[in-house]
């Protein structure tokens, strides 16, 4: 059968449409069975559905929790979190709608010229920022971080296209204060606040919180959806107080620094030690730097904790005390000072090459005789010797909580090794390992474990934990104990006559003196005329020990009385802060009195109430109410002691200062924020600003010192 052209085009197309068909018949199933199984399963292609779905319509956004203070042991705030802003510029003039209202920055160089001493920037600096062709910038380093008095006279300057972002960053009211010991915290990459150095880092979970967050769906545009809102509060973090005394603490550091600025030093360190409880109560380091800018931070290493050297003759104190102790020693025996030679041919030598002739061990003690320690720790053997120190806790961490806590090295056997060990070379400690051993003196015998924490407060203002009294057993006997405090005591007042020097009026101590030589890295030890660590291990009142003190230098230039008067003049002060005066002759009599909260109070109702408990007051500014008060609520002074009452005022008149104590000018200065700069010691002899000038703070207070005694 013959097919027509016509015919076959017909079937032919019927074929294509068949084919046609199938085709889109076989895509439409595939696709139906897609959909089945996108509709049926959680997981498509390695994708969660649900969970792609939710992200793509949740948004979560945390809320930072507020950072917790810390404090001194009497409420002092020495950190806490404030607002702070950025200052930024808009350069683009279609910000600009009102020529007469400009947006954006129009005088470039009259801005940068505005601004430059106020975010202590450079003007071509500056300017070189405003210049770039962006439509704002942040005007950094300077403009970052600043204050709400930065950014009011800032304002006030009314400059067009300067604004502000703002954000909160840790303060630290007292700058460079207990700088190693507090540390700093500052944002992370993330946004929050980190603690990255001391306190600040030790207890960082504790200080930061818990975040929070508020989560909510919404819809194609971005607006939240109705009813659809979580929100988890967030919880503040902890308030930290330490054992620190900012009396002490402001006593140290003035010590410090004035010690730094006449002399030149690697580094010096000064703590205290409360030996009854443990409690450190001052730690004052130079160089320190300011927490605030971190301006000359030079470590990260709190040498209370982390710097481990050769202590030198310190170390006599428990190498004799081991030689009472195991029943070998004769303080009246007689023995020939200056050199003494070993069997493998190491001649040990006094400090002065030649010694003292034939003196007994007791002088030896108060001379500070490497021979005399020699031929005790010859006697003693090396073993006994090392055991001895460890039960002090030479060697091996104290467990305080300050991070990154060095070990020391205890480790000799070699019979130099163990006449070096004698006299404090060849080993090495920490600060704070000496104030543990030191502890024994004021508790006949017994080790207390160091602390630095009084107690942490909870945001519900429940005490979490806290700091107190911690025995580590007794390590010597009490007659052992007595015995080297006599010893001690005779080193100050009856060994050489420049170590009275050391000895403030107001309060007897005992102590010891210590100079090490500096280890070479190269082997051996350094030969220049100022390569030493110096230092001195003591405590006061001599007749019932309470405190316990230790002080360090590294290459001190200068000769003994820079280290006496820097001594003595910090432990007599010291004395007065804690009322130890043995020279105050009414002081069983004296009035005890417990300050009250004032703040809020008006000015004319508190000065009456003052009156009648016979103290001090000190009005700072023309207010009228009180914002602040030092003592704090709960403290307890002496009678007639100045009370100092911060006032809502704005004109701040300078008082007499004549013969306040170093502590009281200092505490004036950080209350209205003055800056100063401290010459001499003592008390006040008189300053730049005059009484009943008008303080501007742009001014440095120079206040000139004059001993008290």
């Amino acid at each position: 059968m013959k097919i027509n052209r016509k015919e076959r085009s017909r079937l032919s197309m019927n074929i294509n449409l068949k084919i046609t068909l199938l085709v889109f018949s076989f895509f439409f199933v595939l696709i139906l069975a897609k959909l089945s199984y996108v509709a049926l399963s959680n997981d498509v292609d390695g994708i969660d559905l649900k969970e792609f779905a939710d992200n793509r319509n949740t948004t979560k956004q945390p809320i930072y929790a507020s950072r917790g203070s810390i404090y001194d042991v009497n409420g002092d705030e020495l950190a806490k979190t404030v607002k702070s802003y950025t200052v930024i510029a808009y350069l683009s003039p279609s910000r600009t709608t009102n020529e007469k209202k400009p947006q954006h920055v129009v005088d470039k160089e009259g801005t940068a010229k505005a601004l430059s001493s106020i975010i202590n920037m450079s003007e071509e600096y500056i300017l070189k920022l405003l210049n770039q062709d962006l439509y704002q910038v942040e005007l950094g380093p300077g403009g970052r971080g600043i204050t709400e008095d930065t950014k009011k006279t800032i304002q006030k300057l009314e400059l067009p296209g300067i604004s502000f972002i703002s954000s909160t960053k840790r303060f630290y009211k007292n700058k460079s204060y207990a700088s190693y010991l507090i540390g700093y915290a500052r944002r992370n990459e993330q946004g929050e606040i980190q603690g990255e150095m001391g306190i600040e880092s030790y207890f960082n979970d504790q200080l930061k919180g818990v975040d929070g967050y508020t989560e909510y769906q919404q819809d194609a545009y971005g607006y939240p959806l109705p009813n659809t809102q979580i929100t988890e509060d967030a919880e503040s973090g902890s308030d930290i107080y330490l054992t620190i005394d900012n009396n002490v603490q402001f006593i140290l550091e003035n010590v410090l620094t004035k010690l730094k600025t006449d002399h030149s030093l690697d580094w010096a360190q000064f703590a205290v030690m409360d030996a009854k409880t443990g409690a450190v109560i001052g730690s004052a380091t130079v160089p320190n730097f300011d927490l605030n800018t971190l301006s000359g931070i030079t470590s990260y290493l709190n040498p209370l904790t982390s710097y481990q050297y050769e202590p030198g003759s310190t170390m006599k104190i428990f190498s004799f005390m081991a030689a009472i102790e195991a029943g070998i020693y004769d303080g009246n025996a007689m023995f020939d000072s200056g050199t003494i030679t070993l069997k493998d041919g190491t001649r040990i030598k006094d400090f002065n090459n030649v010694g003292w002739g034939s003196i007994n061990y007791n002088t030896g003690f108060s001379y500070s005789s490497n021979v005399a320690a020699t031929k005790l720790a010859l006697q003693l053997g090396s073993g006994a010797l090392k055991d001895f120190y460890e039960k002090f806790g030479f060697g091996k961490k104290t467990g305080i909580t300050l991070p990154s806590e060095s070990e020391g090295i205890v480790n000799f056997n070699y019979e130099s090794e163990l006449a070096n060990a004698s006299f404090g070379q060849g080993m090495t400690i920490t600060p704070i390992q000496m104030l543990q051993a030191l502890s024994v003196f004021a508790n006949d015998g017994v080790m207390i474990k160091p602390y630095i924490i009084s107690k942490i407060v909870d945001a519900h203002g429940n005490v979490s934990s806290s700091g107190s009294r911690e025995e580590l057993g007794r390590v010597v006997n009490v007659t052992t104990v007595e015995q080297m405090k006599k010893m001690m005591y005779d080193v100050v007042y009856n060994g050489f006559t420049y170590n009275k020097a050391y000895a403030p009026d107001n309060v007897t101590i005992a102590g010891k003196t210590g100079t090490a030589q500096i280890a070479s890295p190269s082997g051996g030890y350094l030969t220049g005329e100022y390569d030493y660590v110096k230092s001195f291990a003591g405590f006061f009142p001599y007749e019932n020990p309470q405190y316990v003190f230790y002080f360090s230098t590294k290459r001190l230039v200068g000769n003994t009385s820079a280290l006496t008067k820097a001594i003595s003049s910090a432990v007599g002060e010291i004395a007065k802060v804690l009322n130890l005066n043995e020279s105050k002759q009414d002081a069983d009599v004296t009035k005890i009195i417990s300050i009250s909260n004032f703040i809020s109070s008006r000015v004319d109702q508190t000065l009456e109430d003052l009156k009648k408990l016979q103290v001090n007051p000190i009005v700072i500014g023309n207010g009228d109410y009180i914002v602040n008060q030092y003592p704090l609520n709960g403290s307890k002074v002496l009678e007639g002691s100045k009370i100092f009452l911060m006032t809502d005022g704005t004109e701040i008149l300078m008082p007499d200062v004549v013969s306040w104590s170093t502590n009281e000018i200092i505490r004036f200065c950080n209350l209205v924020g003055l800056s100063y700069h401290l010459n001499g010691y003592g008390v006040v002899e008189s300053t730049n600003i005059s009484k009943g000038s008008v303080l501007s703070f742009d001014t440095v207070l120079e206040i000139t010192l004059k001993d008290s005694n």
